[in-house]
């Protein structure tokens, strides 16, 4: 078995010219299906501009009668335009060879019988597949055990019902929260490991509630953190610079109950919220914790350390490359305090406070789910109908319902799968076509010539 060290040589890295271009520095995804190395991408995002906004003229009509319509038509849809550019900010600019990737993929679980939800989005998709080198098979087999681990851990429930009442009590022993972003716009995460009191922390929580705790807070991030920066950024967020501070910890800082903690919450980070991670700058790094590194970079796999950099104690000049003075907390070395909050990791101080952009995300999801009841017209029509019926009527009905939209999503698929395949055999037929006319024109120009002479 190869140590973490020789595996992290098979790593190959991409680097493009510029950070928002590094999408673009892929190559050949399809060699990555060989097996014979592992591949680091570059982070996620890609920049993405807000495009200007177009101001209209108002008109100069004399007609008051006729003037207070167009106005608030005008104003409508200058709402709409910020949706739409919104949408496109949160959304991101798609590479084209990962777009075709992850259709293929979203194709091939549809075939397969599984209807996604919600989890159908591209990005989800393509964390996913980026997670396993874009190796369909592999990438299906993670995504179907992401599907069925949030099924039975009931993500969903947790996200919505959960209540962490010992919060405060937990950031007293646990220090660690999120606090501002990077220079790229990403959210930044500080845990303070050398200071935590596992003894007291569960003595106010038990290992399950926290794992819980933290499930909640990934969520948090994808679904409001994420979106946030994004729109503050003007720039497609999805992922997070963290920073680890180890000072104070050695061997007897790793009991088994933080062991178990430890692995619990790297597994589930792991294998169920793969490419969040930017970046992990581990500070504060004595004699005791390079001991115990050696044993945690067991539990890591080559992927994850390579996003990692262990730094001893001169490592402020190293976080401000990343992070802003004014997003860094006093005792990292920055100049932030945080002080009406009673400390920066109490604060989870980031633009997803901001009432402005929580406004707009707001917005954006209304019109997603305005475009959502479209699509379903007919659903609340359909559902008071549904309660007239005797239950075992209802049951069939139901049964009979969802089959015959299974059916047509899968037919769906088929279709396109199949007309996909024939698009690329009429272009090579069109190809072969332009080639065989070229030899014909050719060839009746050489016969013109001999005649002629």
């Amino acid at each position: 078995m190869k140590t973490p060290k020789e595996r992290s040589t098979e790593i190959v890295i991409y680097r493009g010219v510029k950070e928002e271009e590094q999408s673009s520095s892929l190559k050949n995804k399809s060699q990555l299906n060989t097996g014979r190395t592992k591949s680091i991408h570059p982070p996620i995002e890609t920049h993405w501009q807000l495009p200007p906004q177009e101001e209209s003229k108002s008109s100069n009509s004399g007609f008051k009668s006729m003037m207070s319509y167009p106005f608030k038509f005008r104003d409508s849809l200058k709402k709409i335009r910020r949706t739409k550019s919104l949408q496109l900010v949160l959304e991101g600019a798609h590479d084209p060879k990962d777009e075709q990737l992850v259709e293929s993929f979203r194709k091939l679980l549809f075939v397969d019988g599984h209807l996604l939800g919600k989890h159908n989005d591209y990005h989800t998709l393509l964390r996913f597949l980026r997670m396993r080198d874009f190796d369909l098979s592999k990438s299906k087999e993670m995504f179907l055990n992401y599907l069925k681990w949030r099924e039975d851990f009931e993500v969903d429930t947790i996200s919505k019902e959960f209540k962490f009442e010992e919060y405060s009590e937990v950031k007293k022993y646990y220090p660690h929260g999120y606090h501002g972003i990077d220079r790229y716009g990403r959210p930044v995460y500080i845990e303070r490991i050398g200071m935590v009191d596992l003894n007291s922390l569960l003595q106010v929580t038990r290992i399950d509630r926290f794992v819980k705790y933290h499930v909640s807070e990934q969520e948090k991030t994808l679904n409001l953190r994420y979106p946030s920066c994004s729109i503050a950024a003007k720039s497609h967020i999805a992922s997070t610079t963290s920073i680890l501070d180890v000072n104070g910890v050695g061997i007897s800082n790793f009991s088994k109950p933080a062991r178990y903690l430890f692995t619990e919450i790297q597994r589930i980070d792991s294998n169920y919220y793969p490419e969040t991670l930017n970046k992990l700058f581990i500070i504060n790094a004595g004699p005791g914790f390079r001991m115990l590194w050696k044993a945690i970079k067991t539990f890591l796999d080559a992927r994850t350390m390579a996003k990692i950099q262990v730094l001893g104690f001169n490592y402020i000049s190293q976080l401000l490359e990343v992070i802003d003075p004014s997003h860094l907390p006093t005792f990292l070395g920055g100049n932030c305090t945080c002080s009406d909050y009673g400390g920066c990791l109490l604060s989870d101080k980031g633009p997803w406070n901001n009432p402005d952009i929580i406004e707009k995300l707001q917005a954006v999801s209304a019109t997603e789910h305005a475009y959502e009841d479209a699509e379903n017209g007919g659903v609340a029509l359909e559902d008071a109908f549904m309660q007239n019926m005797r239950p075992e009527e209802s049951e069939r009905v139901v049964s009979s319902k969802y089959s015959d939209k299974f059916a047509v999503r899968k037919t769906r698929a088929l279709m396109e799968v199949a007309l996909e395949d024939t698009k690329i055999k009429i272009e090579a037929l069109e190809a072969a076509l332009g080639d065989t006319k070229m030899i014909l024109e050719r060839l009746a120009q050489q016969i013109q010539e001999v005649f002629e002479l």
